[in-house]
């Protein structure tokens, strides 16, 4: 089971996403919370594998609350909960370590397929955005030495992940099978010793 913590300051829509969590079949239900300072109070206490964040909180906002969380808790995939999915927030969520986002218009069924697909190394977001955090790495760093740890595969996976596409995508553009692509996408956070894609990008084009 997955566990999941909810931080979503509207009652009724925090609610939802609960229940939602607290039926699947794959999903267990740590804790929700209406802000972002009493989740980075109790992370201690409650940690969990997965996070549904708010980006507008009150308070400290979503994006701050993720960058603090994940420098002391880096293997916490986050996932951004917002109502556009090409809105200036969600590029910086990306850039400060979320995984990716789920639109608050989404399906139960999309809400915890895509917390499956981040609890296994996915990375739900737009192929727009997905661009524009690959840009902002490549414009602001050089690529590092780590890219030779992997294999011409693994390379092309990890081009394909940077532009959006997704297993099945890559899968079918690559004439692999999805779980081929997954076992090149494990060994890539592997090798380069990160846990999702954005983490994986920003390791390969770090100047440092």
């Amino acid at each position: 089971m997955i566990r999941v913590s909810i931080v979503e300051d509207d009652n009724d829509l925090r609610k939802t996403l609960e229940l939602i969590v607290a039926e699947s079949n794959v999903c267990c239900l740590v804790e929700a919370y209406a802000n972002a300072e009493v989740f980075l109070s109790e992370l201690n206490f409650q940690i969990p594998e997965v996070v549904i964040m708010d980006i507008e909180l009150p308070g400290m906002n979503g994006i701050i609350c993720v960058e603090k969380a994940k420098a002391k808790y880096p293997e916490i995939q986050f996932v951004m909960f917002t109502i556009f999915d090409d809105d200036e927030s969600v590029f910086q969520s990306l850039c400060s370590g979320a995984t990716g986002y789920l639109l608050k218009n989404s399906t139960p069924e999309n809400i915890i397929s895509g917390i499956s697909e981040i609890f296994s190394g996915g990375s739900p977001m737009s192929p727009q955005i997905a661009r524009r955090v690959i840009e902002q790495f490549s414009a602001k760093r050089k690529i590092s030495k780590d890219v030779l740890l992997l294999t011409q595969r693994e390379k092309e996976i990890l081009d394909l992940l940077a532009l959006g596409y997704r297993y099945k995508e890559i899968a079918t553009k690559l004439f692999l099978s999805v779980e081929t692509v997954r076992t090149h996408i494990r060994n890539i956070y592997e090798k380069l010793q990160v846990q999702s894609r954005t983490e994986a990008l920003n390791k390969v084009y770090n100047s440092k």
